[in-house]
């Protein structure tokens, strides 16, 4: 039954969506920038629609998603293996601070390859928001409504990072600094959920260090056009 206080928890779910996709927002956009720009929002609105389907069916069957920890991990290793292939790899050489190209992928072409990452990608980064909405709310079309609409939201993020990264293009080494920092954090998450580590990296701390690092690169980024 509708009440006015689950018009607040969607709105709470929205903003707690917007905070814990920050990283999401910085990993998607790098995908895509690597396809042509015409496809580049074709790709990004086609992965995000399966990333609605995923919500749907992952809220609906929510007491059996904390049984996809090995997500966690498989993302983490998927995330460290794309930060060390951008800065050890040597035939980058100048051209390191672009986003990488986006290349065939399991027999799919390099669009449907970067479709499916972007859906995979989400899948890895929706878990704790999930989690985070079911706790808040015990009405499914709640925690549905506030993560949709979180989707939506953190699709115009993404747009924005986008502009950023083409503006000023040397701010790809630090979201790739970004990216291997989100590794990190889901590791020690998976450990965590093992048994393995006794702590987990609170989500102030996590944001805040994205935050510092992207201003860094960024003002790291827009020196030389500022000396020039």
């Amino acid at each position: 039954m509708f009440a006015w206080p689950d018009v607040v928890t969607i709105l709470v779910l929205i903003v707690l969506e917007g905070l814990l996709s920050a990283d999401n927002a910085i990993v998607l956009a790098l995908m895509v920038l690597g396809l042509p720009k015409a496809d580049q929002k074709k790709a990004l609105n086609y992965g995000l629609a399966g990333a609605f389907v995923f919500r749907t069916i992952a809220t609906l069957a929510a007491v059996y998603l904390i049984q996809l920890a090995i997500v966690k991990l498989i993302g983490a290793v998927y995330l460290l293996y794309l930060s060390c292939r951008h800065f050890l790899n040597p035939a980058r050489g100048a051209h390191r601070r672009e986003p990488p190209k986006a290349l065939p992928w399991l027999g799919m072409s390099a669009f449907w390859g970067t479709v499916v990452q972007v859906e995979l990608t989400n899948l890895v980064f929706s878990v704790d928001s999930i989690l985070a909405a079911v706790a808040m709310s015990p009405k499914r079309w709640v925690v549905l409504t506030g993560g949709i609409l979180g989707i939506v939201a953190m699709r115009a993020v993404v747009g924005q990072v986008i502009a950023v990264i083409e503006r000023y293009p040397a701010i790809v080494d630090g979201a790739f600094i970004i990216i291997a920092w989100v590794g990190l954090k889901l590791m020690i998450e998976y450990m965590h959920s093992e048994g393995w580590v006794s702590f987990v990296v609170p989500q102030w701390f996590s944001l805040s260090l994205i935050v510092t690092i992207f201003v860094l690169a960024l003002l790291y980024a827009r020196r030389p056009r500022s000396a020039h």
